[in-house]
């Protein structure tokens, strides 16, 4: 086999496509940056300066992406940040 034919060899290849989704957290007039951050950091698993960074693009922008990925995995922590109080939802 010459070195041409090894080259025009086909080779198939699949690619899985992953639809990730997000939590996106809402802002809100009740709850404090400390439980905001507090709840991020339990149920997002965000480091403490990863969640104050976010708590802040919520209050100033209104909403903030805080995790993304499969949509089994998001619901347990955004039920979680919902049962904490906080406004959020998967999208």
């Amino acid at each position: 086999m010459s070195v041409k034919e090894e080259i025009s060899e086909k080779v198939q290849h699949k690619e899985a496509v992953v639809k990730n989704h997000e939590i996106v957290l809402h802002n809100d007039e009740v709850n404090t940056f400390d439980h905001v951050i507090d709840c991020l950091v339990a149920f997002c698993e965000h480091a403490p300066l990863q969640a104050e960074q976010c708590a802040l693009i919520v209050h100033y922008n209104g909403k903030c992406t805080v995790k993304t990925g499969d949509l089994k995995d998001l619901k347990v922590s955004c039920t979680n940040l919902l049962n904490a109080g906080l406004s959020a939802e998967i999208i």
